[in-house]
């Protein structure tokens, strides 16, 4: 290294160092420190790992926890985010908090669709993992195709990098590119003729335009596609869901290959995070067995149905930032057979995206089917939110702008459980009241 590089890494180190071991924080603050100093401390990285580049919508950081635990068994110092802090600062600090490897180690790396092409500038990964791509943050990425593109800069400067990619997403497969190609998908249900629903993202051919078909889909735009017009269809899969045994709003049993795994988290979007970690854990060369034990192993992800404990009462932390991350999750709270009692809460910074405006495609009124007899609307856009429930047709919803203190509210609760469906703002805010109050082990920078 340089001296202005070991300069801004032992800065780096220090920083984190200090808010790590007082503060229970620093997912970003140590790298920003680092780059102010040397704006390529990246580079100097490049030669002690091999690199996995995990991009998409949704699932990110809980697709990277899974991978990680499954690739422990073949690297057991495995570099990753662990608080899906996945802009460039976020990706400096965990280089510049970690030990240097003894030997060539694994890094494995969420990163935000618009910062992958910022990444890659300065390491070549060995592949890239992607996820889903949804309509998301309009402020920032606009539509579909213009993150795709974004995402396709970083891509096309790492060509050998094989690309492992969610099959039953069409757009992933609408460009030709040099890359070696993995798929992996759903294979678990009969194959019929279905048009895209109206109201879904990508509901047209991304290569010629027509209204795209399916074999089946399994939720949003996502499943067994076909265009009858050109011919686009999904491309044949390299790993696959067989069979769907078992899925709670806690845990899912499965089938990967016909190999049996149980997901400690629920929901059928998990399913397809748990996929895409089986799917790049099985290219590293990881056998089943071992990625199995890991799964069942998995420690609870940063608000990825986190589950804190709070006198008698249980809170689920739940993140979200699009409508289609909504709809999955309500539809995955709703398979709770326990009496349960639900928090929205809304905050519209920078890191949510300040357009709320997706809240309205969101399918709250289907709450209304199920018995809950308390809701509550929360965090500093609580008005935003009660507005949406009040045109939802919601009477009776509690308000606190303070998402800190739910601790308190939890407990004038008539349930056992709340499920707290909430922004990545409002999200840091309540792990830090948590972590404060030793509820949880650390808080969120």
């Amino acid at each position: 290294m340089s001296f202005k590089s070991s300069v801004a890494a032992g800065a780096g180190h220090l920083s984190y160092s200090v808010l790590h071991n007082v503060f229970n924080r620093g997912s970003s603050l140590p790298g920003l420190i680092a780059l102010k100093i040397d704006p390529d401390i990246l580079y100097h990285y490049k030669d002690r790992y091999d690199f996995v580049i995990v991009g998409g919508t949704n699932g990110k950081t809980t697709a990277t926890a899974l991978a990680v635990q499954a690739l422990k068994q073949k690297y057991p110092d495995v570099l990753y985010n662990p608080t899906g802090s996945n802009m460039k600062r976020g990706i400096a600090t965990i280089f510049v908090s970690a030990p240097k490897p003894k030997k060539k180690g694994l890094a494995v790396l969420e990163v935000d669709e618009a910062n992958i092409v910022r990444i890659v500038k300065y390491f070549k990964p060995k592949a890239f993992v992607f996820t889903n791509l949804f309509r998301d943050q309009l402020d920032r990425y606009s539509e579909l195709y213009a993150t795709w593109d974004r995402m396709l800069e970083g891509v096309r400067m790492a060509p050998k990098a094989t690309i492992i990619a969610n099959a039953d997403d069409p757009i992933f497969n609408s460009v030709d590119l040099p890359n070696p190609r993995v798929w992996y998908g759903f294979d678990d249900q009969p194959m019929g003729n279905l048009e895209a629903p109206s109201n879904t993202d990508g509901v047209v051919c991304p290569k010629c335009h027509h209204i795209i078909h399916y074999g089946f889909i399994t939720y949003g735009g996502l499943g067994a596609y076909f265009c009858p017009n050109c011919g686009h269809k999904r491309p044949d899969l390299d790993y696959r869901v067989t069979a769907v045994d078992e899925m709670t709003s806690a845990d899912s049993i499965v089938k990967f290959d016909d190999y049996e795994f149980k997901i400690p988290v629920g929901g059928s979007y998990n399913i397809y995070n748990a996929l895409a970690a089986y799917s790049l854990s099985r290219f590293i060369g990881v056998e089943q067995a071992d990625i199995k034990t890991a799964f069942e192993k998995s420690p609870e992800i940063f608000g990825r149905q986190e589950r804190v404990q709070i006198g008698d009462k249980e809170m689920v932390i739940i993140m979200v930032k699009n409508q289609i991350g909504v709809d999955t999750v309500l539809d995955m709270i709703k398979t709770d057979k326990d009496p349960f009692s639900f928090a929205f809460m809304l905050t519209a910074l920078p890191a949510d995206g300040e357009d709320t405006s997706w809240i309205w495609d969101c399918n709250f009124e289907t709450l209304k089917e199920h018995d809950i007899p308390y809701y509550l609307v929360g965090a500093s856009n609580y008005k935003d939110a009660a507005t949406r429930f009040k045109f939802g047709g919601f009477t009776d919803v509690n308000v606190e702008p303070d998402p800190a203190k739910l601790i308190d509210r939890i407990k004038e609760m008539p349930t056992k459980r709340l499920y707290v469906v909430t922004c990545y703002t409002a999200m840091r805010q309540l792990r830090k009241a948590l972590a404060e109050q030793k509820l949880i082990d650390g808080g969120m920078e």
